[in-house]
């Protein structure tokens, strides 16, 4: 992590706070050497679609379209 002194800060701020808009890096501002503040970019807000989100995350294992019991031993359908 980028540390620069409070008097560097206050000539670029707009730069630096650029510098972490792009790069997506923290930067620490130090006073004689000891950390005052850090510069820390915001989380992305884009929202991911939710259909497809859990593609690749599960293993089918079987067979997943024949009935879980045998049709014969259903008693509705028997006369």
């Amino acid at each position: 992590m980028k540390q620069i002194p409070v008097s560097e800060f206050k000539a670029n701020c707009s730069a630096l706070i650029e510098q972490v808009r792009k790069t997506k890096r923290s930067i620490q501002i130090t006073r004689r050497g000891k950390v005052i503040a850090e510069i820390v970019p915001v989380p992305s807000t884009k929202s991911r679609n939710w259909l497809g989100s859990m593609k690749g995350t599960l293993k089918i294992k079987g067979d997943i379209v024949s009935p879980v019991i045998d049709l014969e031993d259903i008693e509705v359908l028997q006369d």
